[in-house]
């Protein structure tokens, strides 16, 4: 460990650590000195979500944080029952209810979400897993009663609104989700692994989406018993986090929520922890390019104290790139592409896994053998204090990001919710980040020799043909009739109030001494900077000859500099709590850092030595090479993966800057041309100071950060001899006309299909009515294709269209996994859709008023995290727009007209579409047929 030096006066002092060498190795013009990382002990005093908690006659417990950063608030509904609380053959059935509370409920018929989406809300959504159901959305203050009321709704007038129709409905759409997983590759192996890790009758042991066979079986009476059973206000938790106090909470929950009566006691089911002593194997096939190698084991529950202890083991082991396994198997002796592991901790019992993807032309067992070696003297030998102290910093910066927002899947609203269903205690969070912070050597070493060592599940894939699925089975089965149920008339509605304006941060701009300019946004939620190095290259940066390079360089960049090799950096951005990332998109080629304020000097320090020194060492080179290559096999075997390849080259042509598969990874004839030589000039060339702008959101101001970034990129000069990058947009190929291309995956459930075609008009066109035209087509859940093909027709789990977001020429594309039975069938209910949108159906003046006002209200939540900011003020120095954009966005998103969006929406043809459909040729082709377009097949 390093040294401490103390400096100044009593009381002020700075650390000297192995960050400040780096500074001080790096070349910078003058030193500096970086404060060392911030103990966890420090860090977990910033991690705070203040609330007040009540509980209604009825057994609601509700609990209230107050935010006022933004005029929103986060309510969050959590159930206390999942899929572990579902009898035999009723497998499935908290999912599928989940799905039935978003068809309206007696007082607010049809689609729950697009009442939602009306007055704005955004992170709307809900989830089911074993333990638990929940409901969430982010709601403008002004409509917050209105929410509540539809939420209160949902949990005390449900019934009356669920028909035979709507279950029959959403269990097709449940049932095509099932195919949409089982279809992934890899997407079967999660039911065998619930079979070995769980004895027969343990509630664990089926997956959350249930059986085709038990879905089929869903009756009328089966979901009233659901509801009944389980959906009472004493088995729920209401977290209402933002814009609110408690007085008006109590108020307002007591109005909605008051008059619903309590439900039954839930019963519940044994969950043993089992105890396995032998290793069982079993080996499966799939479409896979390389073997992947999976060992599990089933440990302690979220509320037993050796669950951290044995999560901190296995991110050692398997977490990241730091982990030992990733430094054996990958780094060192390159018999693997990637390794992962950790524990997912349930309410009764925890998951536990290390899973590999083996090297090409590497035997299995190779890498078994390996895997036991490095488990073995982990559990003979135990950890080292410095790899605790950084498991314990990355789960404590994980929370800390979090807490910037007060709602969605991942904010302050979820971490209440959860320690208060799971615990009974709404700051159980802060028991977690403590267990964490107390680990020691000797305590994870025991955790690891008590629950690691015996037991295990061993599962190979190996490539082949994958074993049949249920998934593909077609349900025909009718849902019959049942008595109707007595509705009971609430009081009326109350009507959302007025838009809350927008309030968006000024940006504060400064030059450093080399020329690169800075632009800053002052957000001080959480005590955390992020920050993106914009360089004006995107995929234009991707040399054709060798399709690749810059996804290569870019994943170099990290692994190794001039003065550090790549698990010293990857150890480093633990230690400090710092993400750092790189990728690139049409127009932007981006690298990232989110860093704690606290150690924001030491983290800009290793973001300027990954920048602008990375060494692209040959040995380097030809592992990251090797883990490409096997990445883009994994796209090609994936059905979304597929299209995405396929579909940008085959609209803007091989040679236009758009014209490469979207992931940025290349072809595998680039990637394996690629030299060092080549790699040193592509970074010469684009990633330079005079081709880059610095964008910074975060607790800090530009008078605090402009000396930071001056001593970190102020000294950053180009190399004179090199000219700067340069990008140009080619005549893009005319086309004529529909067409399909059909990429035979045999045995598929499903065909996953997008098409699309390049529009006459460029993203800095700012077509804002275009936007909104395809909002109604297909941008939002009530839009007319989602509802069409998946709420009407129940043949998808979802179907999507959007408007390209790049600088110039933009696409128009469709989206729609769908069964396999339904490939030619969804493809020609869409083009009618659109067909009808531009012709005998035009965008009515309701339509219009439910897509703009989404557009308007939701922009409060839109900005909520400093991320979105971020990329908005990127994007208008980008597309040349001024600091007030969205400040002005409302009033001209106010005054279009149906007419206006009706004429923009002729532009939303499919008239020359090309279509790709992944899916089982002979199963799709002669339905394809039928469609009289031309056909061409890979």
């Amino acid at each position: 460990m390093c040294e401490t030096i103390a400096y100044g006066l009593p009381g002020d002092f700075m650390r000297l650590s192995i960050v400040a060498a780096l500074l001080l190795a790096t070349g910078l013009t003058a030193p500096v000195l970086a404060v060392a990382p911030a103990p966890v002990s420090e860090l977990i005093k910033s991690v705070d979500i203040p609330h007040e908690d009540f509980t209604l006659p009825n057994g609601l417990r509700v609990i209230v944080h107050t935010d006022r950063k933004a005029p929103i608030v986060a309510v969050s509904v959590w159930y206390h029952i999942g899929s572990k609380d579902e009898p035999k053959g009723k497998t499935g059935f908290a999912h599928l209810f989940e799905h039935l509370m978003f068809g309206g409920s007696e007082n607010n018929k049809g689609s729950y979400i697009k009442t939602l989406e009306d007055i704005g809300a955004t992170n709307l959504n809900g989830t089911t897993w074993f333990d638990r159901t929940n409901y969430f959305q982010d709601v403008p203050t002004p409509a917050l009663e209105l929410a509540l009321f539809y939420e209160s709704d949902r949990m005390g007038h449900m019934l009356g609104a669920v028909t035979p129709e709507m279950l029959a409905t959403q269990r097709a759409v449940v049932q095509n989700e099932k195919r949409q997983g089982d279809n992934n590759p890899l997407g079967l192996t999660q039911y065998a692994t619930l079979n070995a890790l769980f004895p027969e009758g343990h509630p664990y042991r089926h997956s959350t989406i249930g059986s085709m066979a038990d879905l089929d079986a869903a009756s009328m009476e089966d979901v009233r018993n659901w509801f009944r059973s389980n959906y009472g206000p004493n088995n729920a938790v209401l977290v209402l986090a933002g814009d609110i106090d408690v007085a008006t909470a109590k108020r307002l929950t007591a109005k909605y929520f008051g008059d619903i009566p309590s439900g039954p006691k839930v019963t519940r089911y044994e969950a043993p922890v089992p105890v396995w002593t032998e290793t069982r194997r079993e080996t499966m096939h799939d479409q896979v390019p390389t073997p992947a190698l999976s060992r599990n084991w089933v440990t302690p529950g979220r509320m037993d104290p050796e669950a951290p202890l044995v999560d901190i083991a296995l991110t050692i082991l398997a977490g990241g790139t730091s982990s030992r396994l990733y430094n054996d198997l990958v780094r060192d002796k390159k018999l693997a592409v990637s390794v992962s592991g950790g524990a997912q901790a349930f309410e009764k019992v925890s998951m536990a896994s290390i899973d590999t993807t083996v090297a090409k032309d590497v035997d299995p067992k190779t890498v078994e053998a390996r895997i036991d070696a490095v488990m073995a003297d982990f559990l003979k030998n135990g950890p080292t204090a410095d790899e605790v102290s950084r498991v314990a910093t990355r789960n404590v910066a994980g929370t800390i990001r979090g807490l910037e927002a007060v709602g969605g899947s991942g904010g302050k609203a979820v971490a209440l919710a959860e320690g208060a269903v799971f615990a009974g205690d709404a700051d159980f969070y802060k028991t977690e980040l403590k267990a964490y912070s107390a680990a020691t050597p000797a305590s994870v070493a025991a955790a690891a020799r008590k629950w690691l060592a015996r037991g295990d599940y061993r599962q190979t894939v190996l490539p082949g043909k994958r074993e049949p699925s249920e998934a593909a089975a077609v349900v025909k089965a009718a849902i019959p009739a049942a008595t109707p149920v007595t509705i009971v008339k609430r009081m009326p509605a109350p009507v959302a109030g007025a838009s809350p304006s927008l309030t968006v941060a000024p940006i504060e701009r400064a030059t450093l001494s080399n020329g690169i300019q800075v632009e800053l946004a002052r957000r001080d939620t959480v005590p955390v900077v992020q920050m993106t190095l914009s360089f004006d290259a995107g995929h234009a940066a991707d040399d054709r000859k060798r399709l690749g390079i810059q996804g290569l360089a870019l994943t170099l960049l990290d692994e190794g500099t001039a003065s550090m090799t790549g698990p010293q950096i990857a150890e480093a951005r633990e230690r400090l709590g710092a993400s750092i990332g790189a990728g690139a998109g049409p127009d932007r080629t981006r690298i990232s850092l989110s860093a704690l304020k606290p150690n924001l000097p030491a983290s800009l320090a290793l973001l300027a030595d990954v920048t602008q020194r990375p060494a692209f060492d040959a040995a380097e080179l030809e592992r990251v090479r090797g883990q490409t290559l096997t990445g883009i096999a994994q796209e090609e075997a994936d059905p979304g993966s597929i299209t995405r390849r396929i579909l940008p080259v085959v609209l803007y042509g091989p040679d236009h800057p758009y014209g490469v598969p979207s992931s940025g990874s290349g072809t595998a004839e680039g990637v394996s041309a690629v030299t060092r030589a080549d790699l040193l000039a592509w970074h010469k060339r684009w990633i330079r100071p005079d081709n880059v702008r610095i964008f910074v959101v975060g607790d800090i101001d530009m008078a605090e950060m402009k000396p930071l970034l001056e001593a970190s990129f102020g000294g950053w000069k180009a190399d004179p001899a090199t000219p700067k990058g340069t990008k140009a947009f080619p005549a893009i190929p005319a086309v004529s006309g529909s067409r399909i291309i059909l990429v035979d995956r045999p045995d598929s459930p499903q065909s996953y299909i997008r098409g699309g075609t390049v529009l006459p008009i460029k993203g800095r066109d700012d077509p804002i009515a275009l936007r909104a035209a395809n909002d109604i087509l297909g941008g939002l859940f009530s839009s007319r294709l989602n509802m069409d093909i998946r709420e009407e027709k129940g043949w998808a789990y979802g179907v999507g269209a959007g408007i390209g977001d790049a600088e110039d020429r933009v696409t128009s594309q469709i989206i729609a996994p769908v069964q396999a039975d339904r490939t030619a069938d969804s493809i020609a209910a869409m083009i009618a859709d659109v067909k009808a949108l531009r012709g005998p159906k035009p965008i009515t003046t309701a339509e219009r008023d439910n897509s703009i006002n989404n557009s308007v209200r939701s922009l409060p939540g839109d900005f909520e995290r400093g991320a979105a900011l971020l990329g908005a003020i990127e994007k208008n120095a980008l597309l040349g727009r001024g600091d007030d954009y969205y400040g002005k966005l409302v009033g001209r998103l106010t005054a279009l007209t149906a007419a206006q969006l009706n004429e923009a929406a002729r532009l939303l043809s499919t008239d020359n579409f090309v279509w790709v459909v992944v899916g089982d040729r002979k199963v799709v082709e002669p339905q394809l047929a039928k469609l009289g377009l031309p056909i061409e097949v890979r």
